[in-house]
């Protein structure tokens, strides 16, 4: 405007002088477009939230694989034992009539037998034979070599729950019915292999990291921090929504997870190369630094930009942290549908069994236990990684009943599942929109052994017809506003409430997610 009126106030020609004068002088003003500028300082806002709420979010979920990381070292031992007595209890006539054993007995008997095999046949895996062989190949080789190591992982992480579930439900599927599977003892085998050939895979990760780390240049190292930037352009210029946003965070949980196992087994290795001088992790301490700050630093800018580019708010981890609590208070129930350890499998992608195999071969090859006093300090270790388990369990309880009651989902702890016959038909819907039975807790009280079943089968999950009308889940939950709001319109918010977060329980609990 300031331009048009240089040029019509003077009758003469333009020139160069009165063009330049336009050009300097001339105006705007950003609040002709508020709405936009607004929503770009709320981008940069939620961009500056989201390294505390994806933190948050990801030690919450590390404790919860920690929590069942020490589960397999702690309780499942006492648990197959006392399975065990009781299988040892059992009297010799009368096994046709009922149960001797309850389905959880079963399974930590089946879980106890596989690592003990595991075990037994990790034996005859030369660690420093291995270690050599890939010492000896070329950087650019063993860099293949990670990144095929890492998709193997990802791939052996979701099939290899599908091969547990086949087998804790074959093992303990009532009898009445008619046998559609080919028997318990294939199943366990398939489950004995995988186990032993997943712990082979995630060694071998920890050998090419351990040379990594041994490299004189640090050439590798730098490689394999660089793959970590490489994933930023696979994921950030696709297109999220909130539900494969979730599973991304389940997955990367899990990942951090599983290399702070692998750095532990790597200073294992070369503490017990060096006769445990401590002079030689003051040497290893700023390389595992600089491995986790790098995954830290790349999560963080993966997860601010597909925040940033697919207008996802700062508000959404703390719903994922909702949903992943639900999970675990539901597995508390009295008579939940599954142990938390395969729970978070199932979400996470992270199956504790092939790593605390490995954990336990390491350990035991690298510490000697000889004499009385070497007995002792491994009572007394044990015990303390019980009392660490108690108190993990404790705190993430407390924890996660908080979230839960911020979200206002304690009340579907308490809903029963309306019965469903076997004739009626659910009518057609998406099968990604159909709701897990694991999202409907029928029980009330929080107990550590279940009842036994008075049914022979769990009761069945709602039609689908009731949850495929509930709207996407676009924004947090929110308070009650005032206490004047009439008592049906406080119901639809709880509800709606609700369903927000299962539409995210909808499409997590799965067990062919690759991550």
């Amino acid at each position: 405007i300031i331009s048009l009126q240089s040029y019509s106030d003077d009758s003469g020609e333009p020139s160069l002088l009165r063009f330049m004068c336009a050009e300097l002088t001339r105006g705007y003003f950003l609040e002709h477009n508020e709405a936009k500028y607004t929503e770009r300082r709320e981008k940069v806002y939620t961009c500056m939230r989201i390294p505390r709420e994806l933190e948050r979010l990801m030690i919450f979920g590390i404790f919860l694989c920690l929590d069942a990381f020490l589960y397999v070292f702690t309780l499942l031992p006492l648990r197959t034992l006392l399975a065990f007595l009781r299988l040892l209890t059992i009297p010799c006539c009368g096994l046709g009539g009922s149960r001797f054993l309850q389905p959880a007995q079963v399974c930590d008997l089946l879980k106890g037998l596989i690592m003990v095999l595991c075990y037994s046949m990790m034996h005859y895996v030369d660690y420093a034979m291995m270690y050599h062989l890939i010492r000896g190949q070329s950087v650019i080789k063993l860099y293949i070599i990670y990144n095929m190591l890492e998709v193997a992982d990802r791939l052996f992480s979701s099939f290899g729950q599908d091969i547990l579930d086949a087998l804790y439900w074959t093992a303990t599927e009532p009898k009445s019915r008619k046998r559609a599977h080919i028997g318990v003892i294939p199943h366990f085998f398939m489950a004995v292999f995988y186990v032993f050939l997943h712990a082979i895979l995630i060694m071998v990760q920890a050998s090419t990291l351990n040379v990594a780390f041994n490299s004189h240049n640090k050439s590798l190292l730098t490689i394999m921090m660089s793959n970590n930037f490489v994933e930023i352009k696979g994921s950030v210029f696709k297109k999220f929504e909130k539900n494969n946003l979730f599973q991304m965070s389940n997955s990367d949980i899990k990942e951090r997870f599983t290399n702070y196992i692998l750095l532990l087994i790597v200073c294992l290795r070369n503490m017990e190369q060096f006769s445990w001088n401590s002079d030689h992790l003051w040497v290893l301490l700023p390389d595992v630094f600089m491995v986790i700050m790098s995954e830290v630093a790349v999560d963080i800018v993966k997860h601010a930009f597909i925040t940033k580019f697919n207008d996802i708010t700062a508000d959404v981890y703390s719903e994922y942290k909702a949903s992943l609590a639900f999970e675990l208070v539901s597995s508390r129930q009295q008579n939940a549908y599954t142990d938390y350890s395969d729970s978070v499998a199932r979400r996470m992608g992270f199956i504790p069994l092939p790593l605390a195999v490995l954990l336990i071969r390491v350990v035991m090859s690298s510490v000697k236990i000889q004499g009385a006093l070497s007995s002792v300090c491994l009572l007394l270790f044990y015990l303390g990684l019980i009392t660490m388990k108690v108190l993990n369990s404790i705190v993430i309880l407390g924890k996660s009943c908080h979230y839960v009651k911020e979200a206002n989902m304690e009340g579907k702890l308490f809903e029963r599942p309306t019965a469903q016959t076997s004739k009626q038909t659910p009518k057609k819907a998406n099968p990604a929109k159909s709701p897990p039975p694991s999202v409907q807790r029928p029980s009330t009280s929080i107990t550590k052994q279940p009842s036994p079943r008075a049914k022979s089968f769990p009761p069945a999950p709602p039609p689908v017809t009731e949850v495929t009308s509930d709207p996407p889940p676009d924004s947090p939950a929110k308070p009650e506003e005032s206490s004047s709001e009439t008592p049906q319109s406080t119901e639809l918010k709880h509800k709606t409430t609700k369903k927000d977060l299962l539409e995210i329980d909808r499409f997590t609990i799965c067990g062919n997610r690759i991550g």
